[in-house]
C-alpha cells in the first residue's frame, strides 16, 4: 500500500490537534491591551506548542516522501505517533495555566520525550521494512539529533522538578533545534 491514505490521515489528525489547542484559548474580556495580559502566558504556550506540531508535521512529511510502501509496522508506529501528540492539547493547556508549576512542565516534557521516541520508531520500522539500502535507510541511518533530542528532553523533565523555567527553556532550545528542517532525506533523494 502506498503512503497516500496514512499521510492524509495524519495530516487530519495533526489539524484538529492544532484546532483542539486554539478552542482552549479564550476571549479576552476587555477592549484594550491590558486586557490581553492575563492571557499572555496560555497563548505562549499555544504558540509553542503549535510549532511543535509544524515541526512533526514537516518531518513527518519528509519522511513519508522517503518510504515507498507502508505495512501494518508502519501504521501501528504511526497511530503511536499520533497518539502521543493527541495529548499535546491537554500537555499545553495545562502547562498553560501552570506555567511554573513542576508537573504540568514535566508532563508537557514526557510528551515531547514519548513523540520523539514514537518518530524513532517509525523510522525504525520503515527501515526494517524496506531495507538499509533503500532512501530511507540511507537516510536515518545517522540519528543524532533525534537521541540529542531525546535526551534533552529527559534532562527538561528532570530539571523541572527543581525549575520548571528551565525545563521549558530547554523543550525551547530543542524546538529551535527542529526548526530547520532535517535535510538527510532530500540529500538523500537527489
Amino acid at each position: 500500500m502506498t503512503t497516500n491514505r496514512l499521510e492524509a490521515f495524519s495530516d487530519g489528525v495533526l489539524a484538529i490537534i492544532i484546532t483542539i489547542m486554539v478552542l482552549d484559548l479564550k476571549v479576552p474580556i476587555g477592549d484594550d491591551l491590558m486586557s490581553l495580559k492575563p492571557y499572555l502566558p496560555k497563548f505562549l504556550n499555544y504558540l509553542f506548542s503549535f510549532i511543535y506540531v509544524g515541526i512533526y508535521w514537516n518531518n513527518h512529511h519528509h519522511l513519508f516522501q522517503a518510504i515507498e510502501k507502508v505495512n501494518g509496522g508502519i501504521l501501528w508506529s504511526n497511530l503511536y505517533l499520533l497518539f502521543w501528540l493527541s495529548l499535546l492539547p491537554v500537555s499545553t493547556g495545562w502547562m498553560g495555566e501552570n506555567f511554573h508549576s513542576t508537573f504540568p512542565v514535566a508532563f508537557y516534557g514526557f510528551v515531547l520525550l514519548m513523540s520523539s521516541i514514537a518518530f524513532m520508531i517509525i523510522e525504525k520500522v520503515a527501515v526494517k521494512q524496506e531495507g538499509r539500502e533503500s532512501i530511507i535507510g540511507k537516510s536515518v541511518s545517522q540519528n543524532i539529533k533525534e537521541i540529542g533530542s531525546s535526551i534533552g528532553y529527559i534532562f527538561g523533565i528532570i530539571i523541572s522538578f527543581y525549575k520548571p523555567e528551565i525545563g521549558v527553556i530547554v523543550y525551547g532550545i530543542i524546538a529551535l533545534i527542529w526548526l530547520i528542517p532535517d535535510k538527510r532525506i532530500e540529500k538523500t533523494m537527489r
